[in-house]
Formats: C-alpha cells, sequence, structure tokens
C-alpha cells in the first residue's frame, strides 16, 4: 500500500532504476534502463519533485522505523540518477502523533505540493490494516535541506477516520482545478478513494463539506484499491491509482492503473469507458520480468515515480522513475 512499513535493513546499497528510455528529446539528460544508481534507493511510496533545469531533484518517502524515529524520508538528486539520503523530515515524530494513533512507529505515503512559494508536506499516520488513521501536515520554504531557511513547521491534522467510518484517511495526493482550488484524494481499501476539497494558505479542508466524496471503488472486498495521484493535462484529470497488494516482497501483486474526468471530482472512466467507481481501471505498469508490484506511485515534471520489489534482490524494494509517454488519443503509457 501507499504506507506500511520498511524494513531495517540498514545497507544502503545501489540498484537498478527502472525507467524507459523514450525521455522527451527536450529533457536533460536521463536515467537509463541498465543504469545503477550511486547511494541509497531503497525508497518506499515516493512523492517526487522533479527539479527544473539546474535544480535538484527530490523524494520523500515512508519513513524506517529504526531510522530518525520513523520520520519521512528525504533523498536527493541533480540529474534523477544518482541520489543521496538527505536524513528525516524530523529528528522526532510530534508528540501528538502517538496519542492519536496509539502504536504509531513510522509514517507513510507523503506528499509534496509547492503553492505560493510554500511546499506542503502531507503524510499519514496510522497502524498496519487499521483505518484509525490520520493525514497530517508540514510546510516550508525550501526542500534544500543546506538554506538557512530550510525547517519543517508541524501544522498538525489535516483529516482522520476512525473504526466506526468506511474510509480509511492515508495515501493523500493533491491536485488543483482549472480554479486553482485544490483538492487532495485519499483512501485504502475499505470504500476505496475519496476526496476533500482544500483550502489555501493552511492546505486543510475548506469548511462547509460533508462526507468526502467517493471517487474510485473497486466494488467488491477487499476492495484492494489505493494510493490515489491526480494529474492534470490538456484538461483532463488523470487518476492514477494503485490496485491489489504491496508490501510482500516478491509475492507482492501491485499495478498502477489510472482513469480521467473532465472535473477534477470526477466521475472517473478508464480508457474502455468503464467506471472507476464500478471496478474500471486501465492498468498502465505491472510486474515485469525481476520488477514485481510496482505501484505507490506520484507524478511531477513528466516523470512516474513508484517503487517495486527487486526479485534479484530478495524482494528488497526500489525505487522505479520513468518518463511519462501519451498516446495521441492522451492515455499515459510509461
Amino acid at each position: 500500500m501507499k504506507r506500511r512499513f520498511l524494513t531495517t535493513a540498514a545497507a544502503l546499497a545501489a540498484a537498478v532504476l527502472t525507467v524507459s528510455p523514450l525521455a522527451p528529446a527536450h529533457a536533460a539528460p536521463q536515467p537509463r534502463a541498465a543504469d545503477r544508481l550511486d547511494g541509497d534507493v531503497r525508497v518506499h511510496d515516493p512523492a517526487l519533485v522533479k527539479g527544473e533545469a539546474g535544480e535538484d531533484w527530490y523524494v520523500f518517502s515512508t519513513g524506517d522505523p529504526a531510522v530518525g524515529d520513523g520520520n519521512i524520508q528525504i533523498r536527493s538528486s541533480p540529474d534523477g540518477r544518482t541520489w543521496t539520503y538527505e536524513g528525516t523530515v524530523w529528528a522526532d515524530k510530534p508528540a501528538w502523533l502517538a496519542e492519536e494513533i496509539p502504536g504509531v512507529t513510522n509514517l507513510w505515503a507523503p506528499e509534496v505540493y509547492e503553492h505560493d512559494g510554500t511546499y506542503y508536506l502531507y503524510y499519514s499516520a496510522s497502524t498496519f490494516g487499521s483505518n484509525r488513521s490520520l493525514i497530517g501536515l508540514a510546510t516550508n520554504t525550501t526542500l534544500d535541506p543546506r538554506d538557512p531557511d530550510y525547517a519543517w513547521i508541524d501544522r498538525g491534522k489535516v483529516t482522520e477516520s476512525f473504526p466506526g467510518d468506511d474510509y480509511n484517511a492515508i495515501d493523500p495526493g493533491v491536485v488543483e482545478d482549472a480554479e486553482g482550488t485544490p483538492w487532495m484524494a485519499f483512501g485504502s481499501f475499505w470504500s476505496g478513494i475519496r476526496m476533500l476539497r482544500l483550502h489555501w494558505p493552511d492546505g486543510k479542508p475548506a469548511a462547509g463539506q460533508g462526507e468526502p466524496l467517493r471517487i474510485a471503488d473497486r466494488g467488491e472486498p477487499p476492495n484492494a484499491i489505493e494510493a490515489p495521484y491526480i494529474v492534470e493535462r490538456h484538461g483532463w484529470y488523470y487518476l492514477f491509482v494503485s490496485l491489489d497488494s504491496c508490501c510482500q516482497g516478491s509475492a507482492s501483486t501491485y499495478r498502477i492503473a489510472v482513469g480521467r474526468s473532465r472535473a477534477v471530482t470526477g466521475p472517473y472512466h478508464d480508457r474502455d469507458g468503464r467506471p472507476l467507481l464500478a471496478g474500471g481501471g486501465t492498468v498502465i505498469l505491472a510486474s515485469s520480468g525481476s520488477r514485481i508490484g510496482p505501484g505507490g506511485q506520484s507524478v511531477s515534471g513528466g516523470y512516474l515515480a513508484y517503487h517495486y520489489y527487486d526479485a534479484d534482490a530478495g524482494g528488497d524494494f526500489r525505487l522505479g522513475l520513468r518518463p511519462l509517454r501519451w498516446s495521441p488519443d492522451g492515455w499515459p503509457q510509461p
């Protein structure tokens, strides 16, 4: 799932980055399928922030309970090939998280969204298999740990779910509509993918809305759909989701699917016209060779980031990164 846990293996090992060789012709030099990376690319649930020309790339990811108190991890790269571990967002989790979510060990599935010079870091706090969950928020004015203004400010809770709810408040993904209104898709299993309208500049839910909107549902137990991420392109909103199960190493069955809508709130349909609220979803990336269970995706600067499980490394997880190509009729093709 776009969350869960990192194993505590401590080695910082180089690993293969799974990338399409069909990078846009105008782009800077891109990662290639056979490249080996320098540094640590054991990344789960990546939130990618692709740098513009001359700027660093960043990946935020699920925390390791044995490192930095389980806080969200950060890595940087000058080019998408060579990645350096930059530590965790905080040295210690905010104390209120343990009070709200007893037993929480690490923070999951971050999302990073920039608005008006502020970076909004959304993250999940929960425990495995429970929907007593919440999405928290931190903000910063820079992503560069060497900038003297660098500091992640705890902004508290965004939304939450309880055992009596039919949804799970984890796996946030943020998008702005054509009017500049921010929306947060979220959800995992239970009743599927839900959505709330947010408000700038605080990045919290807007007043006056009721139960979160429903935008994707497989319609039958265990409703294995999660990790929503929405991208606007040419007047369409594309909803990327992860189907089936993660976090089982080489036995994982994750795959990435997509639907689209003319409205950010849906209804979303797949390439064959099936509603995502009725089990639809066009699969665009699935297990292949030693790359098992790709999912936990995000998109930035025309690149799809995800994690997968490397069968050649005993099922350990790895960062996957590839440019998104688009078909003539407007569908993503990694």
